[in-house]
């Protein structure tokens, strides 16, 4: 009894052992024929970046280029001497753009390589990849490139090229404006939407207006010459621009006792507060004057044919961003809006930098003729202006109160009109 009930146990435990493997092979064979597929490791493909940088320097950087200056000046959308002075500094100043050995002790892409690559990209818009088989750059290179190169032109030029006007560019502009007939004006500020193709899908109730594509705007002040003083970039695309003005910075300086104070006198009466030209939505300000929706008589339609001419200076300069650099133009294809942001205000700095290099070959007016202590010249700025005004709640509220006042507004208007009328009026038919 006792053997028989041994082989009983025995024979159990063998079917367990049976069972518990044929479980195992099952869940192994499982295992292995649902096994998800690891990520390859990415190609390297030896894409001889020394040639491509031999390329570029005999095509365009070499003392007998195969392209002629001006064939530089279209592709680049810059002369070659400004060019060569951003890459002397970026290589100077920033280790990413240093021309350095990598870990297997070859040296990597030159200055000039990653530069070129990303201004091609925001002058053509084009992707990363297609600057590929010129440069010899990967795309995820040239992208990186370009993050880094919108950032450090930020942080090199950004303080000289997007500064308020100092008390030299004001009595610059207000020289120029006085020949125009519009003594005081600083320029002319206008809203300018740049379409967002990849906005989060929970953000686009905000962004789309109108025609249901996301956009994000861009506020600048622009005078004669396409010079953007002022960018505010980031409000959502359903704001029309009061609401953009109301979140604008611009009249911060005033409002802090900050601004350098201008004076000039129109038609006898004497202003100190400069302004700008705008189309007929913004606020009847003394800062803002607009043009004549219909004007009755010689002196309101010569005004509003002179208002519409010189307010067409910031539409000018948005034309102007957007045609050197075709990045602005089409729809922005980054997720990340803070590098969405990078960008424009790199394009403005790139902007403003080719119009002080150009600016000379253009312009219309001579601004040697007004000379301190000319009779001609009445529009003033005041040099002696401080930067560390106290000031307080009080002082706030009464300047603010001041920029808002409509009887102003009017009479700085009709004043304009007069003046307007005085210097051109003789011109017409």
């Amino acid at each position: 009894m006792a053997s028989s009930s041994n082989d009983h146990e025995e024979n159990l435990e063998n079917l367990f052992e049976d069972y518990f493997e044929q479980q195992i092979k099952v869940m192994y064979n499982n295992i292995v024929e649902y096994q998800p597929t690891l990520p390859r490791r990415r190609a390297y493909i030896e894409r001889n970046r020394e040639e491509g940088h031999n390329r570029l320097w005999k095509d365009y950087f070499s003392a007998e280029p195969t392209y002629p200056p001006h064939y530089f000046r279209r592709r680049f959308r810059m002369n070659r001497a400004l060019f060569t002075g951003i890459v002397n500094r970026l290589s100077n100043e920033i280790p990413y753009f240093q021309h350095r050995r990598d870990a297997v002790g070859r040296y990597g892409l030159y200055p000039l390589q990653k530069c070129t690559a990303s201004i091609h990209m925001l002058a053509y818009g084009c992707a990363g990849d297609m600057v590929d088989e010129y440069l010899r750059m990967g795309e995820t290179t040239a992208l990186l490139c370009l993050e880094k190169f919108t950032q450090e032109i930020i942080h090199l030029y950004g303080e000289e090229y997007l500064r308020r006007p100092t008390p030299e560019d004001l009595q610059r502009l207000l020289d120029i404006r006085e020949v125009r007939g519009f003594p005081g004006m600083i320029g002319s500020i206008d809203c300018m939407h740049w379409e967002w193709k990849y906005c989060p899908h929970s953000w686009k109730g905000q962004y789309c207006r109108g025609s249901g594509k996301p956009t994000i705007v861009l506020e600048a002040v622009a005078p004669q010459d396409l010079w953007i003083w002022h960018a505010f970039f980031g409000p959502p695309g359903t704001l029309n621009d009061i609401n953009v003005l109301d979140r604008s910075p611009i009249f911060d300086d005033i409002l802090q006792g900050r601004a350098p104070r201008v004076e000039f006198i129109v038609n006898g009466h004497k202003y100190h507060r400069a302004y700008y030209l705008t189309d007929g939505i913004y606020p009847k300000w003394p800062t803002f004057i607009q043009s004549i929706s219909i004007p009755q008589g010689p002196k309101a339609e010569l005004f509003a044919e002179r208002q519409e001419a010189a307010r067409k200076d910031v539409e000018r300069a948005f034309g102007v961003l957007q045609a050197r650099f075709a990045i602005v133009r089409n729809p922005a294809l980054l997720w990340d809006k803070e590098k969405i942001s990078n960008i424009i205000r790199a394009c403005i700095i790139l902007h403003n930098m080719i119009v002080e290099d150009e600016r000379d070959g253009y312009t219309q007016f001579d601004t040697s003729i007004f000379v301190e202590g000319e009779t001609n010249r009445s529009p003033e700025v005041d040099f002696s202006f401080s930067t560390n005004m106290p000031t307080n709640l009080g002082n706030m509220l009464a300047i603010r109160s001041e920029l808002r006042d409509q009887r102003i507004h009017e009479r700085l208007k009709t004043d304009l009109i007069e003046n307007l009328f005085a210097k051109f009026g003789h011109q017409q038919s």
